[in-house]
């Protein structure tokens, strides 16, 4: 296997730091394991910031969910676990993770976490329905 799943994420600097603007990830692939069963729990992700000084890099991204796949954890504790890695990562302006958990017993799962720089005095991105 030419590549495998680490928690290492990525960075390079913002072509841009000078003005705000959003950048936006859409991840439909999102996978991990419901602690209490064991079975797959599927999710899509969007994920938008307002870079600061970094941006994260794509691929490192894409090899930090996939670090998931085997790991068993609620809902609600893997989004925020991400947005905090991220914000630890970037020290963004801004963040946001819209996570749509898939129909398991009957409910769909919809988790939002955000984090705003309490120093930074720009405007938030307009709300978007991510579904």
């Amino acid at each position: 296997m030419p590549t495998r799943p680490t928690r290492e994420l990525q960075t390079f600097p913002n072509p841009h730091p000078d003005r705000d603007y959003e950048i936006l990830f859409d991840c439909p692939e999102f996978t991990c394991l419901c602690p209490l069963t064991g079975q797959p729990d599927f999710a899509h992700f969007r994920i938008r910031y307002v870079p600061g000084e970094l941006c994260v890099e794509l691929k490192s991204l894409k090899l930090y969910l996939w670090t998931y796949r085997d790991v068993g954890a609620f809902h609600e504790k893997v989004t925020g676990e991400i947005l905090s890695d991220l914000v630890k990562l970037l020290s963004p302006r801004w963040l946001e993770i819209d996570a749509k958990w898939f129909v398991r017993g009957g409910i769909t799962t919809y988790v939002r976490v955000r984090h705003r720089d309490p120093d930074w005095t720009g405007e938030p991105p307009p709300p978007r329905d991510p579904w």
